[in-house]
């Protein structure tokens, strides 16, 4: 169990509160499914775990990505301190997922995904109805086992969960990405 004070304990209320009000309610975009249909699940669980970066360093991410726990579904990195390009934002994370794939970091079965606070709001998500409780500007990097975000999205496809979010939010690309450092998890170090 995490203790939080101050901002942290603010932020950490505030992602709890978007979890329940933009991922855990079902939405027409998902066949009727929330857009997130495990986090409701994983927070009732306390299989999530947020943790702070306050450096500019990645210290703090090489250390979540060497160290992931299984007693977690999903870790949150939450920096105060963060690169403020966006596209520089996610490109770094798109090169740690691939050095990840090449063993970098030992452990192949993890994948990283980001909020940044600039990112252009998916209205597919979030109904623009959200009021956040701090005023603050902070990134997130999302930490899960490759393998359950794969698996657990192969799932949902067959029960066409992604169609109408596909066909109108171009997140394919970051689909295709996944699924073939999944295989690369799975087959060896083929090419993807």
């Amino acid at each position: 169990m995490q203790f939080y004070v101050g901002v942290e304990r603010t932020i950490c209320d505030e992602i709890r509160a978007w979890s329940a009000h933009a991922l855990e309610l079902p939405n027409a975009f998902f066949g009727g499914l929330p857009p997130c249909p495990y986090a409701r699940k994983a927070w009732a669980d306390d299989r999530v775990l947020i943790i702070f970066k306050h450096e500019p360093s990645y210290q703090s991410l090489y250390r979540v990505i060497s160290t992931f726990e299984d007693r977690y579904d999903l870790v949150i990195l939450v920096e105060t301190r963060y690169d403020p390009d966006p596209d520089r934002f996610h490109d770094y994370l798109d090169e740690l997922n691939k050095a990840i794939s090449d063993g970098f970091f030992i452990d192949r079965d993890i994948w990283l995904m980001g909020f940044h606070p600039e990112d252009e709001p998916n209205e597919f998500i979030d109904d623009g109805t959200f009021n956040p409780e701090i005023g603050t500007p902070y990134a997130m990097t999302f930490v899960q086992r490759l393998s359950k975000v794969q698996e657990s999205a192969d799932k949902l496809s067959e029960k066409g969960y992604y169609e109408a979010y596909l066909a109108e939010y171009d997140a394919a690309d970051i689909f295709r990405r996944r699924e073939n450092l999944y295989r690369r998890l799975r087959n060896g170090n083929e090419p993807s």
